[in-house]
């Protein structure tokens, strides 16, 4: 047996009833819908969440309190005791190393470097921020921050 051997078992199914198509084919006048009322007129019927006239409760919960800016760019957390484990003294990082280190997931992702941990080697990183205590840190240790213009 094969695929194209299957066929559904007899009596199972049936055509559809074309209602509407006069009264000897048994489906005409009314097409089924009954005499009057919203539901037998054409486009009858409300929408879904329509409560019978009362306030829906789509409308009856609080909207969110407050303004939400669709322009705002979200930085990916960095700390320098993550940078201190995972580079080696003297090197640079930037997107692509952190990808490499699997730190971020992807290269053009804007970064922030925060001062959270301590480190002891060098490094010049290249980040879009860098917060006042990492930058302090950074450059106590000898090393060097560049941001972008």
């Amino acid at each position: 047996m094969q695929l194209h051997d299957l066929t559904p078992a007899p009596r199972s199914t049936h055509r559809r009833k074309r209602i509407g198509r006069g009264n000897s084919a048994g489906k005409g006048t009314t097409a089924g819908r009954g005499q009057k009322g919203q539901l037998s007129r054409s486009g009858g019927g409300k929408g879904a969440g329509f409560e019978g006239g009362q306030m829906p409760l789509a409308m009856r919960l609080p909207k969110l309190p407050g303004f939400r800016n669709p322009r705002r760019i979200e930085f990916a957390p960095v700390n320098l005791a993550r940078l201190d484990e995972k580079f080696e003294d003297g090197a640079l990082i930037d997107g692509a190393a952190l990808v490499a280190a699997g730190i971020i997931k992807k290269e053009f992702i804007p970064v922030k470097i925060l001062g959270d941990g301590e480190i002891s080697k060098k490094f010049t990183v290249r980040a879009d921020k860098v917060s006042a205590s990492a930058r302090a840190k950074i450059e106590a240790a000898g090393g060097k921050v560049e941001e972008p213009c």
